[in-house]
């Protein structure tokens, strides 16, 4: 009867929150905690096969999202949270809201997006049989502090799930470092041939070894510290890939083959290539069909903020998170990639989920957009000036708006070339999706 009250108060809230216009699913994972402090062991023991997390810097949110609709068309049962909710909150609601009332689950598979600092206080109730790690990238450096601090915290949440089974991107040296560490077996996947011309300038992280702190070396790289690398001190290298990745499209929209099944969806980005690949990983392991997680590809509409679109007074909206240096200078290929002339807004908050440092904007290649075709830019956000400064250190003239539904506002009212970018950090994100969405029914 207990577990039955807690189940019912928390859909309720639930449902009640997203009537307000609310996620609601942080408020009912802590409501849960707060009745039954156990409720997360008690329902993810019920999970049959294996729960898989996702973490990693980039890319949590797809990656997740792909391994669970694509094992979902494999014919197993599957949880997720799909909003993104990653901390213990959003954990424990996605368990409770996806529960009948009387606290059972009927489900063969979990997959959760986690933050990485927060695995630690999740992995106590609920371990992870299986972990994703997407890649390593400096984050929110006030969270996270260096990246060798991330490590940690991923070494001690899954201190808690000895028998864990890690997949990690193998083109990336700081997650290749992290499962040579540990002493859990792992599975990779990667991009054995080069594809993309990166900057010389792009790799931030990498530099060094990570086991004997000589120089690496790279025969080449993707962006950022991912690419084909070793040390020619102590040997540690990329070394071989388990699922590959070859004859790469990504302008227009993602093309990627494995294992012989050609993978193909309509977003676009070379950095979904490795979210791709990563579900792809988990399939191969988990003795699933490519063939059907084509037919997720071919259906999969980014949510939430993920290159989601939007069409509002004849004008092409596209919604992006960009939330630190890797992921930014990413979002740039991305712009630059689309040759037609656009309109830019850029929203930076400082809200504790963003990191309150926003100094790591300064390592972001913002005069890349000197090249692109760029007619206007416009900063808002909390910290609107700050970027508005930033784009002014590399001679690029914005317009300030601190409030981003006015923001928003403006620059659909005067873009006049009909395409539009709005690249938002973290707390941004949720708010513009649905502000977009009001314009977009209106």
């Amino acid at each position: 009867m207990r577990m039955m009250l807690i189940i019912i108060i928390c859909k309720i809230v639930y449902h009640l929150s997203k009537l307000a216009g609310k996620q609601g699913v942080t408020l009912a994972g802590l409501i849960a905690l707060k009745l039954d402090r156990n409720i997360l062991s008690k329902l993810s023991k019920q999970v049959r096969k294996k729960i898989i997390m996702v973490c990693g810097t980039n890319g949590k949110t797809t990656t997740n999202n792909l391994c669970a609709l694509a094992l979902r068309a494999n014919g197993y049962k599957v949880i997720y949270n799909q909003t993104g909710s990653n901390m213990l909150n959003g954990i424990v609601a996605c368990f409770v809201l996806n529960c009948n009332i009387f606290g059972k689950l009927d489900h063969d598979y979990a997959c959760l997006e986690v933050d990485e600092a927060s695995l630690r206080r999740i992995m106590p109730s609920c371990k992870a049989d299986i972990m994703i790690l997407t890649n390593l990238f400096r984050d929110q450096l006030d969270r996270y502090g260096e990246i060798d601090i991330t490590m940690d915290l991923l070494k001690e949440g899954l201190s808690y799930s000895p028998d864990c089974e890690l997949i990690i991107n193998a083109d990336d040296v700081l997650s290749k470092y992290f499962a040579y560490n540990t002493s859990l077996s792992y599975m990779t996947f990667g991009i054995k041939d080069k594809v993309v011309d990166s900057i010389d300038n792009d790799m931030k992280e990498g530099r060094f070894c990570k086991v004997c702190n000589h120089k690496m070396v790279y025969r080449f790289y993707h962006y950022s510290q991912l690419g084909d690398y070793y040390c020619p001190n102590c040997g540690f290298e990329r070394g071989k890939i388990d699922v590959n990745g070859y004859d790469i499209l990504y302008k227009d929209h993602c093309e990627v083959s494995v294992d012989n099944v050609r993978l193909v969806t309509n977003y676009k980005g070379f950095y979904n290539i490795y979210n791709i690949l990563a579900a792809s990983c988990l399939l191969i392991k988990e003795n699933c069909s490519l063939e059907k997680f084509n037919s997720v590809l071919n259906h999969f509409e980014p949510e939430n903020g993920r290159l989601e679109i939007f069409h509002i007074n004849g004008v092409k909206v596209t919604l992006n998170l960009a939330k630190n240096p890797a992921g930014f200078n990413q979002n740039i290929a991305l712009c630059t990639n689309d040759d037609t002339n656009k309109d830019i807004v850029i929203v930076i908050n400082d809200n504790a989920q963003d990191g309150i440092d926003v100094s790591w904007l300064w390592d972001v290649d913002f005069d890349r957009f000197k090249m692109d075709k760029v007619d206007h830019f416009i900063t808002s956000g909390t910290r609107f000036k700050d970027m508005q400064l930033r784009l002014k250190y590399v001679d690029i003239d914005s317009k300030a708006i601190e409030d981003f539904e006015e923001a928003f506002t403006y620059a659909i009212k005067n873009c006049h070339n009909k395409n539009l970018y709005i690249l938002v950090n973290y707390t941004a994100l949720y708010p513009a999706h649905v502000f977009l969405k009001k314009l977009e029914r209106r």
